[in-house]
Protein backbone atom coordinates (compact mmCIF):
# COMPACT_ATOMS: atom_id res chain seq x y z
CA UNK A 1 0.00 0.00 0.00
CA UNK A 2 1.19 3.57 -0.61
CA UNK A 3 2.89 5.08 2.43
CA UNK A 4 0.96 8.00 3.95
CA UNK A 5 2.70 11.33 4.10
CA UNK A 6 4.59 12.07 7.33
CA UNK A 7 3.17 14.92 9.43
CA UNK A 8 4.87 16.10 12.61
CA UNK A 9 4.10 18.81 15.16
CA UNK A 10 6.70 21.12 16.73
CA UNK A 11 6.80 24.18 18.94
CA UNK A 12 7.19 27.58 17.28
CA UNK A 13 10.82 28.42 16.65
CA UNK A 14 11.84 31.45 14.56
CA UNK A 15 15.42 30.20 14.01
CA UNK A 16 14.16 26.91 12.57
CA UNK A 17 11.77 28.72 10.23
CA UNK A 18 14.45 31.05 8.90
CA UNK A 19 16.73 28.10 8.15
CA UNK A 20 14.04 26.04 6.39
CA UNK A 21 15.36 24.85 3.02
CA UNK A 22 12.09 23.50 1.65
CA UNK A 23 8.81 25.37 1.56
CA UNK A 24 7.54 27.69 4.28
CA UNK A 25 3.76 27.85 4.53
CA UNK A 26 2.18 30.71 6.43
CA UNK A 27 -1.45 30.45 7.53
CA UNK A 28 -2.69 34.01 7.12
CA UNK A 29 -5.73 35.24 9.05
CA UNK A 30 -8.19 38.08 8.41
CA UNK A 31 -6.68 41.32 7.24
CA UNK A 32 -3.37 39.67 6.40
CA UNK A 33 -2.72 38.81 10.05
CA UNK A 34 0.50 36.83 10.54
CA UNK A 35 1.70 34.82 13.52
CA UNK A 36 4.82 36.02 15.37
CA UNK A 37 6.99 33.59 13.39
CA UNK A 38 5.27 34.64 10.16
CA UNK A 39 6.05 38.29 10.88
CA UNK A 40 9.71 37.37 11.45
CA UNK A 41 9.77 35.49 8.14
CA UNK A 42 8.45 38.66 6.46
CA UNK A 43 11.20 40.80 7.97
CA UNK A 44 13.85 38.33 6.85
CA UNK A 45 12.35 38.43 3.33
CA UNK A 46 12.66 42.25 3.27
CA UNK A 47 8.90 42.77 3.56
CA UNK A 48 8.04 40.59 0.55
CA UNK A 49 5.30 38.79 2.45
CA UNK A 50 3.42 41.95 3.45
CA UNK A 51 3.78 43.37 -0.05
CA UNK A 52 2.17 40.21 -1.43
CA UNK A 53 -0.62 40.47 1.15
CA UNK A 54 -1.32 44.03 0.04
CA UNK A 55 -1.55 43.02 -3.62
CA UNK A 56 -4.67 42.82 -5.76
CA UNK A 57 -4.02 39.12 -6.37
CA UNK A 58 -4.21 38.36 -2.64
CA UNK A 59 -7.45 40.28 -2.30
CA UNK A 60 -9.13 38.02 -4.86
CA UNK A 61 -8.31 34.79 -3.01
CA UNK A 62 -10.96 32.76 -1.20
CA UNK A 63 -10.41 30.92 2.08
CA UNK A 64 -8.15 27.95 1.47
CA UNK A 65 -6.49 29.46 -1.61
CA UNK A 66 -2.81 30.48 -1.71
CA UNK A 67 -0.29 32.88 -3.19
CA UNK A 68 3.33 31.75 -3.65
CA UNK A 69 6.64 33.60 -3.49
CA UNK A 70 9.40 31.59 -5.18
CA UNK A 71 13.01 31.75 -3.92
CA UNK A 72 12.43 34.72 -1.60
CA UNK A 73 15.44 36.94 -0.94
CA UNK A 74 16.76 36.69 2.61
CA UNK A 75 15.49 33.15 3.25
CA UNK A 76 16.88 29.66 2.66
CA UNK A 77 13.45 28.38 1.61
CA UNK A 78 12.70 27.48 -2.00
CA UNK A 79 9.28 29.15 -1.63
CA UNK A 80 6.97 30.87 0.80
CA UNK A 81 3.32 29.90 0.38
CA UNK A 82 0.73 32.28 1.82
CA UNK A 83 -2.51 30.45 2.58
CA UNK A 84 -5.64 32.48 3.23
CA UNK A 85 -7.37 31.07 6.29
CA UNK A 86 -9.43 33.32 8.58
CA UNK A 87 -9.67 32.26 12.23
CA UNK A 88 -13.41 31.72 11.69
CA UNK A 89 -12.87 29.52 8.63
CA UNK A 90 -15.09 26.47 8.35
CA UNK A 91 -13.85 22.91 8.66
CA UNK A 92 -14.28 22.52 4.90
CA UNK A 93 -12.24 25.68 4.18
CA UNK A 94 -9.46 24.52 6.51
CA UNK A 95 -9.25 21.15 4.78
CA UNK A 96 -9.18 22.94 1.43
CA UNK A 97 -6.20 24.90 2.72
CA UNK A 98 -4.48 21.65 3.58
CA UNK A 99 -5.18 20.33 0.09
CA UNK A 100 -3.71 23.52 -1.39
CA UNK A 101 -0.51 22.91 0.57
CA UNK A 102 -0.40 19.27 -0.53
CA UNK A 103 -0.57 20.16 -4.22
CA UNK A 104 2.65 22.14 -3.97
CA UNK A 105 4.62 19.57 -1.97
CA UNK A 106 7.89 18.20 -3.32
CA UNK A 107 10.75 16.09 -2.03
CA UNK A 108 11.87 18.83 0.36
CA UNK A 109 8.57 18.79 2.23
CA UNK A 110 7.22 21.85 4.00
CA UNK A 111 7.16 23.76 7.25
CA UNK A 112 3.66 25.02 8.09
CA UNK A 113 3.74 28.00 10.41
CA UNK A 114 0.39 27.61 12.16
CA UNK A 115 0.89 29.88 15.18
CA UNK A 116 -2.25 29.48 17.29
CA UNK A 117 -4.67 29.04 14.37
CA UNK A 118 -7.80 27.23 15.66
CA UNK A 119 -8.24 25.22 12.44
CA UNK A 120 -4.67 23.97 12.08
CA UNK A 121 -5.63 20.35 12.89
CA UNK A 122 -8.20 20.35 10.09
CA UNK A 123 -5.53 21.73 7.76
CA UNK A 124 -3.42 18.66 8.56
CA UNK A 125 -6.32 16.37 7.62
CA UNK A 126 -6.88 18.07 4.28
CA UNK A 127 -3.16 17.88 3.59
CA UNK A 128 -3.00 14.14 4.34
CA UNK A 129 -6.01 13.39 2.13
CA UNK A 130 -4.86 15.41 -0.89
CA UNK A 131 -1.23 14.23 -0.70
CA UNK A 132 -2.37 10.64 -1.34
CA UNK A 133 -1.04 9.11 -4.54
CA UNK A 134 -1.64 5.53 -5.69
CA UNK A 135 1.41 4.85 -7.83
CA UNK A 136 2.78 1.52 -6.57
CA UNK A 137 2.38 -0.11 -9.99
CA UNK A 138 4.21 2.61 -11.91
CA UNK A 139 7.76 1.89 -12.99
CA UNK A 140 10.60 4.39 -12.90
CA UNK A 141 11.09 7.37 -10.65
CA UNK A 142 8.04 8.24 -8.58
CA UNK A 143 7.03 11.67 -7.35
CA UNK A 144 8.11 11.76 -3.72
CA UNK A 145 6.58 14.14 -1.20
CA UNK A 146 8.69 15.08 1.79
CA UNK A 147 7.51 15.26 5.37
CA UNK A 148 5.43 18.17 6.63
CA UNK A 149 6.14 19.83 9.97
CA UNK A 150 3.51 21.95 11.66
CA UNK A 151 5.01 24.66 13.86
CA UNK A 152 2.52 25.80 16.49
CA UNK A 153 2.52 27.97 19.60
CA UNK A 154 1.03 24.99 21.48
CA UNK A 155 2.28 21.96 19.56
CA UNK A 156 1.09 19.50 22.19
CA UNK A 157 -2.49 20.77 21.97
CA UNK A 158 -2.41 20.71 18.17
CA UNK A 159 -1.05 17.15 18.11
CA UNK A 160 -3.85 16.08 20.47
CA UNK A 161 -6.49 17.69 18.23
CA UNK A 162 -4.96 16.13 15.12
CA UNK A 163 -4.77 12.57 16.49
CA UNK A 164 -8.43 11.58 15.91
CA UNK A 165 -8.29 13.28 12.51
CA UNK A 166 -5.24 11.18 11.65
CA UNK A 167 -7.38 8.12 12.39
CA UNK A 168 -9.99 9.46 9.97
CA UNK A 169 -7.32 10.03 7.33
CA UNK A 170 -6.02 6.49 7.73
CA UNK A 171 -9.53 5.10 7.32
CA UNK A 172 -10.12 7.15 4.17
CA UNK A 173 -6.77 6.19 2.67
CA UNK A 174 -7.34 2.51 3.51
CA UNK A 175 -10.62 2.70 1.60
CA UNK A 176 -8.90 4.43 -1.33
CA UNK A 177 -6.22 1.74 -1.43
CA UNK A 178 -8.87 -0.98 -1.60
CA UNK A 179 -10.90 0.73 -4.32
CA UNK A 180 -7.83 1.59 -6.39
CA UNK A 181 -6.37 -1.94 -6.32
CA UNK A 182 -6.74 -4.00 -9.52
CA UNK A 183 -8.96 -7.06 -9.31
CA UNK A 184 -6.14 -9.53 -10.00
CA UNK A 185 -4.57 -8.30 -6.74
CA UNK A 186 -7.64 -7.58 -4.63
CA UNK A 187 -9.37 -10.93 -4.93
CA UNK A 188 -12.03 -11.88 -2.43
CA UNK A 189 -9.38 -13.81 -0.47
CA UNK A 190 -6.91 -10.91 -0.47
CA UNK A 191 -9.65 -8.50 0.58
CA UNK A 192 -10.65 -10.76 3.45
CA UNK A 193 -7.01 -11.13 4.54
CA UNK A 194 -6.56 -7.34 4.68
CA UNK A 195 -9.62 -7.08 6.88
CA UNK A 196 -8.48 -9.94 9.11
CA UNK A 197 -5.21 -8.06 9.67
CA UNK A 198 -7.20 -5.32 11.42
CA UNK A 199 -7.54 -7.63 14.41
CA UNK A 200 -4.24 -6.03 15.44
CA UNK A 201 -6.19 -2.79 15.98
CA UNK A 202 -8.62 -4.44 18.39
CA UNK A 203 -11.37 -5.41 15.96
CA UNK A 204 -12.91 -8.87 16.19
CA UNK A 205 -12.84 -10.19 12.62
CA UNK A 206 -14.65 -13.30 11.42
CA UNK A 207 -14.68 -14.74 7.90
CA UNK A 208 -17.59 -16.88 6.72
CA UNK A 209 -16.62 -19.20 3.86
CA UNK A 210 -18.86 -20.73 1.18
CA UNK A 211 -19.85 -23.91 3.08
CA UNK A 212 -21.09 -21.83 6.01
CA UNK A 213 -22.84 -19.36 3.69
CA UNK A 214 -24.58 -22.32 2.03
CA UNK A 215 -25.63 -23.62 5.43
CA UNK A 216 -27.02 -20.20 6.34
CA UNK A 217 -29.06 -20.17 3.14
CA UNK A 218 -27.31 -17.23 1.45
CA UNK A 219 -28.15 -18.46 -2.04
CA UNK A 220 -28.73 -14.93 -3.37
CA UNK A 221 -25.17 -13.96 -2.53
CA UNK A 222 -23.63 -17.27 -3.56
CA UNK A 223 -25.42 -17.21 -6.91
CA UNK A 224 -23.57 -14.03 -7.87
CA UNK A 225 -20.14 -15.54 -7.31
CA UNK A 226 -20.70 -19.06 -8.62
CA UNK A 227 -19.06 -18.30 -11.98
CA UNK A 228 -15.80 -17.10 -10.41
CA UNK A 229 -12.65 -18.90 -9.28
CA UNK A 230 -12.57 -16.53 -6.30
CA UNK A 231 -14.62 -17.95 -3.43
CA UNK A 232 -17.46 -15.85 -2.07
CA UNK A 233 -17.10 -14.72 1.53
CA UNK A 234 -18.75 -12.62 4.21
CA UNK A 235 -16.44 -10.76 6.59
CA UNK A 236 -17.69 -9.50 9.95
CA UNK A 237 -15.77 -6.82 11.87
CA UNK A 238 -16.90 -5.98 15.41
CA UNK A 239 -15.78 -3.00 17.48
CA UNK A 240 -16.72 -3.20 21.15
CA UNK A 241 -16.10 0.32 22.38
CA UNK A 242 -19.45 1.01 24.01
CA UNK A 243 -21.34 -0.41 26.97
CA UNK A 244 -21.03 -4.14 27.43
CA UNK A 245 -24.09 -5.98 26.12
CA UNK A 246 -25.45 -2.95 24.26
CA UNK A 247 -26.68 -3.79 20.75
CA UNK A 248 -24.42 -2.49 17.97
CA UNK A 249 -25.07 -0.20 15.06
CA UNK A 250 -24.44 -1.99 11.76
CA UNK A 251 -22.70 -0.97 8.53
CA UNK A 252 -23.10 -3.28 5.54
CA UNK A 253 -21.10 -3.05 2.32
CA UNK A 254 -21.31 -4.48 -1.19
CA UNK A 255 -17.96 -6.03 -2.07
CA UNK A 256 -18.02 -7.10 -5.72
CA UNK A 257 -14.26 -7.16 -6.35
CA UNK A 258 -14.89 -7.14 -10.10
CA UNK A 259 -18.14 -6.91 -12.02
CA UNK A 260 -18.24 -8.06 -15.62
CA UNK A 261 -22.01 -8.09 -15.45
CA UNK A 262 -21.92 -11.88 -15.57
CA UNK A 263 -23.87 -13.50 -18.40
CA UNK A 264 -25.57 -10.12 -18.92
CA UNK A 265 -22.11 -8.86 -19.74
CA UNK A 266 -21.26 -5.16 -19.69
CA UNK A 267 -19.89 -3.30 -22.74
CA UNK A 268 -16.09 -3.35 -22.95
CA UNK A 269 -15.84 0.43 -22.82
CA UNK A 270 -15.43 1.40 -19.18
CA UNK A 271 -15.49 -2.12 -17.78
CA UNK A 272 -11.98 -1.59 -16.39
CA UNK A 273 -13.48 0.74 -13.79
CA UNK A 274 -15.47 -2.13 -12.31
CA UNK A 275 -12.56 -2.76 -9.98
CA UNK A 276 -14.36 -0.13 -7.86
CA UNK A 277 -17.55 -2.18 -7.49
CA UNK A 278 -16.41 -3.19 -4.03
CA UNK A 279 -16.50 0.47 -2.99
CA UNK A 280 -19.27 0.00 -0.42
CA UNK A 281 -17.29 -2.74 1.34
CA UNK A 282 -14.22 -0.52 1.13
CA UNK A 283 -16.00 2.30 2.95
CA UNK A 284 -17.25 -0.05 5.68
CA UNK A 285 -13.68 -1.33 6.13
CA UNK A 286 -12.32 2.22 6.31
CA UNK A 287 -14.92 3.28 8.88
CA UNK A 288 -14.19 0.28 11.08
CA UNK A 289 -10.47 1.04 10.86
CA UNK A 290 -11.04 4.64 11.91
CA UNK A 291 -13.28 3.65 14.83
CA UNK A 292 -10.68 1.21 16.10
CA UNK A 293 -7.79 3.64 15.70
CA UNK A 294 -9.52 6.44 17.60
CA UNK A 295 -11.00 4.02 20.17
CA UNK A 296 -14.59 5.07 19.53
CA UNK A 297 -16.90 4.72 22.52
CA UNK A 298 -19.58 2.80 20.65
CA UNK A 299 -20.50 -0.73 19.66
CA UNK A 300 -20.40 -1.06 15.88
CA UNK A 301 -20.37 -4.04 13.54
CA UNK A 302 -19.31 -3.90 9.89
CA UNK A 303 -20.30 -6.66 7.49
CA UNK A 304 -19.19 -7.02 3.87
CA UNK A 305 -20.21 -9.51 1.21
CA UNK A 306 -17.24 -10.32 -1.02
CA UNK A 307 -17.90 -11.87 -4.45
CA UNK A 308 -16.73 -11.67 -8.05
CA UNK A 309 -19.29 -11.54 -10.86
CA UNK A 310 -17.90 -13.46 -13.84
CA UNK A 311 -19.34 -15.22 -16.94
CA UNK A 312 -18.60 -18.95 -16.89
CA UNK A 313 -20.20 -22.29 -17.57
CA UNK A 314 -21.22 -22.35 -13.92
CA UNK A 315 -22.35 -18.73 -13.79
CA UNK A 316 -25.85 -17.64 -12.84
CA UNK A 317 -28.17 -17.11 -15.83
CA UNK A 318 -30.93 -14.63 -16.56
CA UNK A 319 -34.14 -16.46 -15.74
CA UNK A 320 -32.70 -18.36 -12.78
CA UNK A 321 -34.60 -18.30 -9.49
CA UNK A 322 -32.67 -18.15 -6.21
CA UNK A 323 -33.87 -18.30 -2.63
CA UNK A 324 -32.49 -15.70 -0.22
CA UNK A 325 -31.52 -16.28 3.40
CA UNK A 326 -34.77 -14.58 4.39
CA UNK A 327 -36.64 -17.24 2.41
CA UNK A 328 -37.96 -15.03 -0.41
CA UNK A 329 -37.40 -16.21 -3.95
CA UNK A 330 -35.86 -13.91 -6.56
CA UNK A 331 -36.08 -14.20 -10.33
CA UNK A 332 -32.78 -13.09 -11.85
CA UNK A 333 -33.75 -10.92 -14.80
CA UNK A 334 -30.31 -9.38 -15.26
CA UNK A 335 -27.10 -10.82 -13.79
CA UNK A 336 -25.62 -7.31 -13.83
CA UNK A 337 -28.07 -6.31 -11.08
CA UNK A 338 -25.98 -8.42 -8.71
CA UNK A 339 -25.15 -6.03 -5.87
CA UNK A 340 -28.66 -6.08 -4.47
CA UNK A 341 -28.53 -9.89 -4.34
CA UNK A 342 -25.35 -9.74 -2.27
CA UNK A 343 -26.75 -7.10 0.07
CA UNK A 344 -30.09 -8.85 0.51
CA UNK A 345 -28.47 -11.78 2.30
CA UNK A 346 -25.95 -9.76 4.30
CA UNK A 347 -28.60 -7.29 5.47
CA UNK A 348 -30.80 -10.12 6.66
CA UNK A 349 -27.91 -11.90 8.37
CA UNK A 350 -26.89 -8.68 10.15
CA UNK A 351 -30.37 -8.26 11.60
CA UNK A 352 -30.86 -11.92 12.53
CA UNK A 353 -27.53 -12.20 14.35
CA UNK A 354 -26.88 -8.74 15.81
CA UNK A 355 -30.33 -7.12 16.21
CA UNK A 356 -28.71 -3.74 15.44
CA UNK A 357 -30.06 -0.44 16.78
CA UNK A 358 -29.80 0.88 13.23
CA UNK A 359 -28.27 -0.16 9.93
CA UNK A 360 -26.69 1.61 6.96
CA UNK A 361 -25.60 -0.12 3.79
CA UNK A 362 -23.34 1.31 1.10
CA UNK A 363 -22.99 0.14 -2.48
CA UNK A 364 -21.90 1.23 -5.93
CA UNK A 365 -25.31 -0.05 -6.86
CA UNK A 366 -26.70 1.66 -9.95
CA UNK A 367 -25.71 3.76 -12.93
CA UNK A 368 -29.13 5.35 -12.54
CA UNK A 369 -27.99 7.27 -9.44
CA UNK A 370 -25.18 8.79 -11.52
CA UNK A 371 -27.74 9.93 -14.09
CA UNK A 372 -29.83 11.47 -11.29
CA UNK A 373 -27.13 13.07 -9.13
CA UNK A 374 -23.90 13.02 -11.14
CA UNK A 375 -20.64 12.78 -9.22
CA UNK A 376 -21.48 15.42 -6.62
CA UNK A 377 -23.86 13.54 -4.34
CA UNK A 378 -24.51 10.02 -3.13
CA UNK A 379 -28.13 8.93 -3.17
CA UNK A 380 -29.68 8.21 0.26
CA UNK A 381 -32.81 6.12 0.74
CA UNK A 382 -34.30 5.48 4.17
CA UNK A 383 -37.21 4.04 6.12
CA UNK A 384 -36.47 6.29 9.11
CA UNK A 385 -36.56 10.10 9.01
CA UNK A 386 -34.52 10.55 12.20
CA UNK A 387 -31.65 8.33 11.08
CA UNK A 388 -31.70 9.82 7.59
CA UNK A 389 -31.56 13.37 8.95
CA UNK A 390 -28.63 12.47 11.20
CA UNK A 391 -26.81 10.90 8.26
CA UNK A 392 -27.38 13.88 5.96
CA UNK A 393 -26.24 16.27 8.71
CA UNK A 394 -23.06 14.25 9.27
CA UNK A 395 -22.32 14.14 5.54
CA UNK A 396 -22.89 17.88 5.24
CA UNK A 397 -20.62 18.62 8.19
CA UNK A 398 -17.84 16.65 6.52
CA UNK A 399 -18.35 18.15 3.08
CA UNK A 400 -19.46 14.84 1.57
CA UNK A 401 -22.41 15.40 -0.76
CA UNK A 402 -25.54 13.35 -0.11
CA UNK A 403 -29.15 13.75 -1.27
CA UNK A 404 -32.26 11.94 -0.08
CA UNK A 405 -34.18 10.02 -2.71
CA UNK A 406 -37.74 8.66 -2.44
CA UNK A 407 -38.99 5.27 -1.37
CA UNK A 408 -42.64 4.38 -1.95
CA UNK A 409 -44.92 1.32 -2.10
CA UNK A 410 -45.88 2.58 -5.55
CA UNK A 411 -42.60 1.17 -6.85
CA UNK A 412 -43.26 -2.30 -5.43
CA UNK A 413 -45.51 -3.22 -8.33
CA UNK A 414 -42.54 -2.94 -10.68
CA UNK A 415 -40.68 -5.61 -8.68
CA UNK A 416 -43.33 -8.27 -9.28
CA UNK A 417 -42.27 -11.52 -10.94
CA UNK A 418 -44.60 -14.00 -12.57
CA UNK A 419 -42.67 -17.01 -11.20
CA UNK A 420 -41.03 -15.80 -7.96
CA UNK A 421 -41.62 -13.45 -5.04
CA UNK A 422 -39.78 -10.64 -6.83
CA UNK A 423 -37.38 -9.93 -9.65
CA UNK A 424 -33.97 -8.36 -9.32
CA UNK A 425 -34.13 -5.87 -12.16
CA UNK A 426 -36.92 -3.61 -13.40
CA UNK A 427 -35.40 -1.79 -16.35
CA UNK A 428 -34.30 1.82 -16.72
CA UNK A 429 -37.16 3.91 -15.25
CA UNK A 430 -36.42 4.87 -11.60
CA UNK A 431 -33.57 2.34 -11.59
CA UNK A 432 -31.91 3.59 -8.39
CA UNK A 433 -35.25 3.73 -6.59
CA UNK A 434 -36.42 0.25 -7.56
CA UNK A 435 -33.02 -1.11 -6.45
CA UNK A 436 -33.51 0.56 -3.06
CA UNK A 437 -37.08 -0.70 -2.91
CA UNK A 438 -35.72 -4.21 -3.51
CA UNK A 439 -33.30 -3.87 -0.59
CA UNK A 440 -36.05 -2.55 1.68
CA UNK A 441 -37.74 -5.96 1.43
CA UNK A 442 -34.81 -7.38 3.40
CA UNK A 443 -34.99 -4.79 6.17
CA UNK A 444 -37.26 -5.49 9.12
CA UNK A 445 -39.86 -2.86 9.98
CA UNK A 446 -38.31 -2.27 13.40
CA UNK A 447 -34.81 -1.61 12.02
CA UNK A 448 -33.97 2.04 11.25
CA UNK A 449 -32.14 1.81 7.92
CA UNK A 450 -30.46 3.85 5.21
CA UNK A 451 -29.22 2.68 1.84
CA UNK A 452 -26.49 4.84 0.25
CA UNK A 453 -25.84 4.45 -3.46
CA UNK A 454 -22.27 5.66 -3.94
CA UNK A 455 -21.88 4.74 -7.63
CA UNK A 456 -21.29 8.37 -8.60
CA UNK A 457 -18.98 9.40 -5.76
CA UNK A 458 -16.71 6.40 -5.14
CA UNK A 459 -14.50 7.10 -8.16
CA UNK A 460 -15.08 10.72 -9.25
CA UNK A 461 -14.65 11.52 -12.92
CA UNK A 462 -12.72 14.74 -12.22
CA UNK A 463 -10.31 16.09 -9.64
CA UNK A 464 -11.90 17.28 -6.40
CA UNK A 465 -10.72 19.43 -3.52
CA UNK A 466 -9.38 16.55 -1.42
CA UNK A 467 -9.05 13.96 -4.18
CA UNK A 468 -6.60 13.82 -7.05
CA UNK A 469 -7.57 13.04 -10.66
CA UNK A 470 -8.84 9.51 -11.42
CA UNK A 471 -8.51 8.46 -7.80
CA UNK A 472 -10.91 6.74 -5.43
CA UNK A 473 -12.43 9.26 -3.02
CA UNK A 474 -13.07 7.20 0.10
CA UNK A 475 -16.46 8.97 0.21
CA UNK A 476 -18.42 8.05 3.31
CA UNK A 477 -15.68 7.26 5.82
CA UNK A 478 -15.71 10.80 7.23
CA UNK A 479 -19.51 11.06 7.20
CA UNK A 480 -20.11 7.72 8.91
CA UNK A 481 -17.38 8.32 11.47
CA UNK A 482 -19.05 11.67 12.27
CA UNK A 483 -22.43 9.92 12.50
CA UNK A 484 -21.06 7.45 15.04
CA UNK A 485 -19.45 10.27 17.01
CA UNK A 486 -22.55 12.46 17.07
CA UNK A 487 -25.29 9.86 17.33
CA UNK A 488 -23.75 6.99 19.32
CA UNK A 489 -21.01 8.67 21.35
CA UNK A 490 -22.55 12.12 21.82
Amino acid sequence: MPAPIEIHFHASDTDVALKEAGRIVLLVGEGGKLSAVGARVDRAAKGAVKRALASEAWGKLKAGDALELAWPVGLSAEAVQLVSLPAKATVIEARKAGATIAKGLGKAGALVVAGNHPRAAEVSLGLALRAYDFSIYKSGEKAVKGAVRFMADNAEKLASEAAPLAAVAEGVLFTRDLVNEPANVLTTSDFAARLAAMQELGLDVEILEEPELEKLGMRALLGVGQGSESPSKVVIMQWHGGKKGEKPFAFVGKGVVFDTGGISIKPADGMQDMTMDMGGAGVVAGVMRTLALRKAKANVVGLVGLVENMPDGKAQRPGDVVRSMKGDTIEVINTDAEGRLVLADVLWYAQERFKPTGMINLATLTGAIVVALGHENAGVFSNDDKLCAALLKAAGSEGEGAWRMPLSPAYDAILKSHIADMRNSCGRPAGAITAAQFLKRFVKDETPWCHIDIAGVALPATEQALVGPKCASGWGVMALNRLVRDMLEG
